[in-house]
């Protein structure tokens, strides 16, 4: 399977996930963009999905169930299914709930389609206040093989690395990650963000030296995710 990125709006990012013939669109704010693409290839639009219902992740959904054929799928049918077959080809559906309760996020052939509760840099704000459930999608997301891409519901890469600079300044990892960063495609690997997002870094004992220093809780996991939480 192939995927395709597309920007709108300020940073938003929707996908276009495609076989040879069919094709599911996720966050696909970017209509018109997206259904040029779809009739040069010729591909048949078969499903139009979100990451979760905020307005700018769904604004295009409208637009392209007008495109004949084409079913939505909720949150509730993506996890009753639990997969989304492509031209043969299986898009696994994971609930990954905290920066809203309905949170999913997609995965196949090593790529991974975030949304936005883990962006490029740093994860996404936890809308729901239920920080333990974050946690947990937090580390069901680093349970993936660290060479897994990740694509995320926009593009804060450069304000981001700002904010690990400023929180880890001697971070040897923060420069190469900004010098492969492409504005006109964003991803990079689990591996990378484990180096420079210091949220996904809440064991590790660098991170831990530094909340202690701010003279925040760091004596249970939970204790260091909220502490990291409150620098946001």
């Amino acid at each position: 399977m192939n995927i395709k990125q597309f920007r709108y709006g300020a940073d938003n990012l929707g996908y276009l996930v495609y076989g040879s013939k069919t094709a599911m669109v996720i966050d696909g704010g970017a209509t018109d963009e997206i259904l040029a693409f779809i009739r040069d290839r010729h591909l048949d639009l078969r499903y139009v999905a979100n990451t979760h219902s905020h307005m700018d992740h769904t604004i295009g959904n409208t637009a392209l169930l007008n495109y004949p054929g084409t079913t939505c799928l909720d949150r509730k049918t993506l996890l009753e299914k639990g997969e989304v077959d492509i031209d043969g080809e299986s898009i696994r559906v994971f609930e990954t709930p905290g920066h809203t309760s309905g949170c999913v996020s997609f995965y196949f052939d090593g790529v991974l389609i975030t949304g936005d509760t883990l962006f490029n840099g740093k994860i996404g704000r936890c809308f729901t206040g239920d920080l333990r459930t974050f946690l947990t999608s937090i580390k069901t997301i680093l349970a993936f093989p660290e060479t897994t891409l990740i694509y995320a519901g926009h593009d804060y890469v450069e304000e981001y690395m700002d904010f690990a600079r400023r929180l880890e300044p001697g971070n040897p990892h923060i420069d190469p990650y900004l010098k492969q960063y492409d504005p006109a495609h964003v991803c990079s690997t689990l591996a990378d963000e484990m180096k420079v997002d210091p949220f996904l870094r809440f064991n590790d004992e660098k991170i831990v030296a530094i909340l202690n220093e701010k003279k925040l809780p760091t004596g249970t996991e939970f204790e260091r995710w909220q502490s990291l939480i409150s620098l946001m």
